[in-house]
């Protein structure tokens, strides 16, 4: 870790504990800030916050005290989730307090070049491809970021001769002042996060945060498919790498004829590649781009691609059950994770939705539903998404209380040779505290089946 001097007596309140702000207010400490944490919950039970307090950080649960401000902060580091509506938040900015995200503290004290990975969808797919093939090829990857590894965190302990592979999202890139990676990648950018960033401008614009601070000895890789993330990265000083899934760019990655290609050098064939689905071709071509950059052997590539099925709760496979095969796609939180979740099968499906509300209709994700037989909905969006569902023609649309309900019901609808899809669509905040619960609850009801 760099010993910084930058936090070194500075009042820092860390706005909302959970694991980013517990291990932010712990390292801020150590490099000599006179820290207070707060969080709107109350931190009576709370062992972290009680750990915090021996070491003589002031930690405020419960709510936002009126004279919270009074202290005369000179930084705010808030939680990623928490939106600029706080009124702790507009007041700071009214003050002309910063306020910055954990991953900033990540970059001032990370010793490893870091690898910055964002984007409306794929980005915990791509962000373990790159991890795992620079493993293959032995440049000593740590994983961290938005994939559940708090980034300041895993940064502390970094070497100079490691790499820090980061998943970033648009709520941890609005916080950054001097944040810069080695290599970005920008993966593609739809509707979503509305509720947070207001607009899908506003959303782009954070993304493109990821591109900011780079110089031209610092590498972008830039999906060429989508014009909103090329008109992004068009003010980058960056060396932009492209890649596309459907042009030959003949610079960048690309396919042709079966192959993947990186400039001129074939790399694989894509019969070779385990993964299934178009849009984790995308995430392929954009971690081949990103591991290339940094010197990774073709060998190294092969090795991962030719072995490597997904990630946890993202068409993760769980069983087949009398030639029923389910899978969790749990981190499926907006339509079009869904949409692609769906097309990347060709079998009978029965699809299982819902989620928290977040205000849109559904109608989007007509088109993809039109291939499913059956629907089964829960959560605040099941009305929504049953309509949708009646929209695309389909006849058996059922409604649960909760996933551990839907799996024994699906697996009831389905027929020998069909697919069993958790993909929700939808944020998991209304039933569940993560998508990872979710997903988790899908799994253990699968196996519990197969007890039953």
């Amino acid at each position: 870790m760099k010993l910084t001097t930058e936090y070194e007596g500075k009042k820092i309140l860390v706005l909302g504990l959970a694991k980013s702000g517990y291990a932010a207010a712990k390292i801020l400490h150590d490099l000599g800030a006179n820290v207070t944490v707060n969080d709107y919950q109350s931190l009576d039970e709370s062992e972290e916050a009680s750990e915090l307090v021996r070491n003589g950080i002031v930690v405020i649960g419960g709510g936002h005290p009126d004279n919270l401000m009074d202290n005369h902060f000179d930084l705010i580091v808030k939680n990623p989730g928490i939106p600029y509506s706080n009124i702790v938040l507009k007041k700071a900015t009214e003050e002309g307090i910063p306020i910055i995200t954990e991953v900033e503290i990540a970059y001032t004290i990370s010793e490893a070049d870091i690898i910055g990975i964002t984007g409306s969808n794929g980005k915990t797919t791509t962000t373990t491809l790159i991890y795992e093939i620079l493993k293959a090829g032995h440049k000593n990857p740590k994983l961290s970021g938005n994939i559940g590894l708090v980034a300041c965190e895993v940064a502390a302990k970094t070497k100079e001769d490691e790499l820090l592979v980061m998943e970033l999202s648009s709520f941890q890139l609005m916080g950054i002042r001097q944040f810069k990676p080695k290599v970005s990648v920008l993966l593609n950018l739809f509707n979503a996060h509305l509720d947070y960033h207001g607009t899908k401008e506003e959303y782009g614009k954070a993304k493109a945060n990821i591109f900011k601070n780079q110089t031209d000895t610092d590498f972008a890789v830039v999906n060429y498919d989508d014009t909103d993330v090329v008109e992004l990265a068009k003010h980058t000083r960056a060396n932009v790498v492209y890649f596309s899934v459907s042009k030959n760019i003949k610079k960048g990655v690309y396919i042709v004829e079966g192959k993947i290609f990186y400039n001129d050098e074939a790399i694989i064939d894509l019969t070779d590649i385990l993964l299934p689905g178009l849009h984790n071709l995308e995430n392929i071509l954009a971690a081949i781009a990103a591991t290339k950059i940094l010197g990774t052997s073709n060998n190294a590539i092969k090795e991962v691609l030719q072995t490597f099925t997904g990630v946890k709760h993202r068409l993760q496979y769980v069983e087949t059950i009398n030639g029923r095969k389910f899978y969790n796609d749990s981190k499926a939180t907006n339509i079009l994770a869904t949409q692609k979740a769906i097309s990347a099968f060709s079998e009978p499906m029965i699809l299982l939705a819902g989620g928290l509300d977040r205000g849109n209709s559904f109608d989007e994700l007509i088109p993809a539903l039109k291939k499913v037989k059956a629907v089964i909905t829960f959560g605040q969006t099941a009305e929504k998404i049953s309509n949708a569902a009646k929209q695309a023609g389909i006849n058996t649309i059922k409604h649960v209380d909760n996933v551990e309900k839907a799996v024994p019901l699906a697996y009831d609808l389905a027929d020998e040779g069909d697919v069993i899809l958790l993909s929700p669509a939808c944020a998991s905040w209304d039933q569940f505290k993560t998508f990872e619960e979710r997903g988790d609850m899908f799994v253990h009801s699968v196996h519990k089946l197969k007890v039953d």
